[in-house]
């Protein structure tokens, strides 16, 4: 059979369409297709037709529902005639003429039946003259009389040898010219939706690179029922490809968009064909449709809300009313069993939303709102029914503030156990209500990131950041109505804010976050004490900490009676926050903190004196994992990261080194598409995003010979940071991008830096990196003095990882195969996939078993999917050694042979406008695929890749295939 691919999901139903086609003769039948709108029948039909017109075959087009003719057997006629003539057979057209002035004579109750056998008659002459099969597509917009017609053709006078197809939407049984098609055809076929597998694909082919899950998975959640029409996906692609939606991080598409943004074309007659199965709405229709959409955007409306209006007969109650009825009708509205209304398909409801209306539904909102608080009263009404919160906020300005807050605080207790993000919005919308002033605020404050903390919702306890900060501007003599219960609720709260924002890799009291050019509240140290832990942990710039922050940190302004400063509750004490910093620094820092929590009876002695529990604080501080070290030191106490960037980062981590790196860069483009989500302050929040991240992101990237994609990570981290894994990165592209003194020079002073700031965990990383490019380059001596500043580092230290990383350098340094034997051992008891490759590769050069080892480095390069510059080292060592290299898959970072096309065209000087013409695409699509080139190649320029090109630099990377037309120079 001919490739289908262009149809993504379809083969099975394009081959039956085909087999249809070409059954002409005795074997002729009559399929008809169906499907909703945009599933693809059409699609389906031409691609059947053009796989049997290239074997030969003729196809030809019935059209008789274009309204030109009297509907009926005329129109059929008509339609017949038209397509017969381009079989020029003058017999044929002779006698279908004659067959079409039929009904202009007299005729008796039998004409039209007269008029079909001759019809059919015509036909099978033409068959047996020219053999050919019928198309008839969009039946589902025939009159009912042509339909009819149509139908006995089929039934009573079928055609000899003349194969029919036909395709439309399904049947409905009140449709009764096109229900006698469904009863004439001899086979069925309807199309089913895509598979999700299927509608990737699809998204993959629409934007012309690979794409994230979570974009996937938004889109589909946004098309509900219609996730497997691929009209609707092309259109939700194209509605986020115009607003700009789309960010590409390392060849892949991620989502920029809040999920419930994702919407349909705004286009109005796209709309009405593929969202409505009927009768589409008139221009009324639709306005009501989108005031419905906007209704229930931010509250949930019910039957019986709008039935308790009825009664006094407010207009806008019967306007949704009857907008309603019609939406259920056509199930583009549901109703479930307690009366709630929601749309089936919410990106319709999004791209109605974004269509004009005259029709106020805030004051809608308002009055559900006060049937019931009138009624009951306020808090009666929020306490018995919580949903009134979100149409509190729905009708905004047009209820008085003072109902609002009632009805919200009742509504946000009585839903905390229940429906506790709901009753998140329902605090958050009395912060904006209730003065900084106002004796309630702290308490207000209090209860939400109480529940927030509980919940592990750190984006709604960073959300208090601007009233807390309000209140905490508020003149003492307002602020303190309740003494010191008020203060320590804020010093709760500003706890919990700032250990949120860290959740999110954010700072407390940053850009953004609060009023402008905000820092920490002198009079809250434990701000300050949490946002310490930002640099150490990879979130801002690491600080030098004076050697007067080492001792023991003081609990003044920390809140009294709650259990802080033993360490009871689901915040660090100030002696844990101390324990937290000191694991990036020396080991006398450590257990100095150690020793203080021991004396707070914090910890128990096991734990305490565990190695464990320190070297798993140690390993988290090393790799920046904020979310794995306060589990660490919290224990049962941490509520958790929920669904925060620290979160993400800690999964990136873990899969780091569990060696799944495409999870582990799938997640670094989910931690960084996430902070440039529409909503958030996008520049601060982009500049605070975990630096770790994209240096993790980086040095996969570069690990895999990806060096334009590394270099694309590394560009987003400001300058000035210089925490060890953004050092040991850096290190890595300099070198492979052949900056050699630059790359060991730089490193060594981002080391020092760091070291100078305190932070020592990374930095036998970086060491580590440096002993090994000195090997490579033949530095001997730099190879004894970066073994003289690890040991030195390691008796600073003593942590697994610093150990693990002597062994490594004495085992490179002095030849010892027992030492990076142990190095290797120790690696692979703690997890470091990538680690323990490089300690096979140091073991083939001064181990015993040395073949052991390189099919073991070959094995794990493999299924890291390394780069070229690995799998090079281990080709020279299999030579020199005169052993077999197990044969590996082809490294991921070649060019493909269109790649290779288009890197030639740029070098001969080609515009992207004569390109285009030459490979018949767009001049966008061409745009795109050299911005791809030029991060897979690492080339900032198309004269860069021209000169790469033409001195053979890309053949020599190994990024060019072999056999590739083109590739000789």
């Amino acid at each position: 059979m001919h490739d289908s691919g262009p149809v993504i999901g379809r083969d099975s139903e394009i081959r039956e369409v085909t087999r249809t086609l070409l059954s002409t003769g005795d074997p002729a039948r009559a399929l008809l297709v169906v499907g909703a709108a945009g599933t693809g029948k059409t699609s389906v039909l031409e691609h059947a037709r053009r796989a049997v017109v290239e074997e030969g075959a003729k196809v030809l087009r019935l059209r008789c529902h274009d309204g030109a003719s009297t509907p009926g057997a005329g129109a059929l006629a008509n339609g017949v005639h038209s397509a017969l003539a381009k079989v020029h057979n003058r017999r044929s057209t002779v006698r279908i003429s004659g067959a079409r002035r039929t009904p202009r004579r007299p005729i008796a109750q039998y004409g039209e039946l007269t008029q079909l056998a001759a019809l059919s008659e015509v036909l099978t002459d033409a068959a047996r003259d020219t053999p050919f099969a019928l198309v008839i597509d969009d039946v589902e917009r025939m009159p009912s009389a042509t339909a009819s017609a149509l139908g006995l053709l089929i039934r009573v006078f079928r055609p000899a040898g003349v194969p029919m197809v036909m395709a439309g939407r399904p049947v409905h049984p009140k449709d009764g010219g096109a229900s006698q098609l469904t009863a004439a055809a001899d086979l069925l076929l309807e199309l089913p939706p895509l598979r999700p597998s299927d509608v990737e694909a699809l998204i993959v082919r629409r934007l012309g690179r690979p794409v994230e899950p979570a974009l996937v998975t938004a889109v589909l959640r946004a098309l509900g029922p219609m996730a497997g029409t691929p009209e609707a996906v092309l259109s939700v692609l194209d509605s986020m490809d115009e607003r700009g939606d789309f960010l590409e991080l390392g060849g892949h598409a991620c989502l920029t968009e809040p999920e419930q943004a994702l919407r349909l074309t705004t286009d109005v007659a796209q709309l009405r064909r593929l969202c409505w199965p009927g009768e589409p709405p008139d221009a009324i229709g639709l306005e009501a449709a989108a005031a419905a959409a906007r209704a229930l955007e931010h509250a949930e409306i019910r039957l019986d809300d709008l039935h308790r209006l009825k009664p006094g007969g407010p207009r806008r109650a019967g306007l949704l009313d009857r907008a309603l009825t019609p939406l259920v009708g056509d199930g583009i509205l549901t109703v479930d069993g307690d009366g709630r209304a929601s749309f089936a398909v919410p990106a319709l409801a999004a791209a109605l939303r974004a269509l004009p209306t005259h029709h106020d539904v805030s004051s809608l909102h308002a009055l559900i709102t006060k049937s019931l608080s009138d009624r009951l009263g306020a808090e009666t009404a929020g306490g018995g029914h919580p949903r009134l919160a979100d149409h509190v906020t729905a009708a905004g300005a047009l209820l008085d503030d003072a109902l609002a807050v009632d009805v919200l605080l009742a509504a946000a207790r009585t839903d905390a156990r229940s429906d506790w993000p709901r009753s998140v919005r329902a605090y958050s919308s009395a912060l904006r209500r209730l003065a900084p002033h106002d004796p309630r605020t702290p308490g207000v404050l209090y209860e939400s990131a109480e529940l927030s903390l509980r919940h592990a919702d750190h984006p709604g306890a960073l959300a208090l950041g601007e009233p807390l900060l309000a209140c905490l501007d508020a003149p003492p003599a307002e602020r303190d109505r309740d003494g010191g219960r008020d203060q320590d609720r804020l010093a709760y709260v500003s706890e919990v804010w700032a250990l949120a924002a860290l959740h999110e890799h954010r700072l407390p009291c940053a850009e953004g976050s609060g009023p402008q050019g905000r820092g920490v509240p002198e009079h809250l140290p434990a701000v300050a004490e949490i946002a310490a832990l930002a640099g150490p942990y990879g979130i801002g710039r690491v600080t030098h900490r004076p050697e007067s922050e080492t001792g023991p940190t003081p609990a003044v302004g920390r809140r009294s009676g709650s259990g802080s400063g033993s360490g009871s509750g689901p915040l660090p004490s100030p002696a844990e926050l101390r324990l937290l910093a000191a694991s990036s620094g020396g080991r006398a820092e450590l257990l100095d903190a150690l020793g203080t929590l021991n004396a707070l009876d914090v910890l128990s002695p096991h734990e305490a004196n565990g190695a464990h529990t320190l070297d798993r604080l140690r390993h988290a501080a090393t790799h920046a994992d904020l979310a794995d070290a306060l589990a660490t030191v919290l224990g049962d106490r941490y509520t958790g990261a929920g669904d925060s960037t620290a979160a993400h980062y800690h999964a990136m981590v873990h899969s780091y080194l569990e060696g799944d790196w495409d999870q582990a860069l799938s997640s670094a483009r989910r931690i960084e598409a996430r902070s440039r989500t529409r909503g958030t302050e996008s520049a601060t929040a982009q500049a605070a995003t975990a630096q770790t991240a994209r240096a993790l992101a980086a040095e996969i990237h570069c690990a895999r010979g990806e060096l334009g994609h590394a270099r694309v990570w590394l560009e987003l981290i400001p300058d000035g940071v210089t925490h060890p894994l953004v050092a040991w990165t850096k290190m890595s592209l300099r070198y492979w991008t052949g900056q050699v003194e630059e790359a060991l020079e730089e490193a060594l002073g981002d080391a020092r830096r760091a070291r100078g700031s305190g932070l020592l965990s990374g930095i036998e990383k970086v060491l580590l990196r440096y002993l090994s490019y000195a090997l490579l380059e033949g530095m001997p001596r730099a190879m004894r003095e970066a073994l003289d500043e690890l040991e030195a580092l390691h008796e600073e230290v003593g942590s697994p990882m610093t150990h693990e990383a002597v062994l490594f350098g004495r085992g490179l340094v002095h030849g010892d195969g027992d030492q990076a034997l142990a190095a290797l051992q120790s690696v692979q008891q703690r997890g470091d996939v990538y680690l323990s490759l490089l300690c096979c590769l140091c073991l083939v050069e001064i181990g015993e078993d040395s073949e052991r080892w390189l099919a073991e480095a070959s094995r794990i390069a493999q299924a890291l999917g390394i780069g070229r510059a690995t799998l090079t080292t281990l080709g020279h060592m299999s030579r020199r050694r005169s052993f077999v290299l197990p044969r590996l898959r082809p490294a991921r970072d070649r060019l493909s042979k269109e790649d290779v096309r288009l890197t030639v065209m740029v070098s001969d000087g080609a515009t992207n406008r004569q390109i285009a013409a030459r490979l018949a695409s767009s001049e966008k699509t061409v745009e795109r695929r050299l911005t791809q080139l030029f991060q897979r190649t690492g080339c900032r320029s198309r004269a860069e890749l021209a000169a790469a090109w033409l001195d053979g630099s890309l053949a020599d990377r190994g990024l060019v295939p072999g056999g590739v037309p083109g590739t000789a120079l």
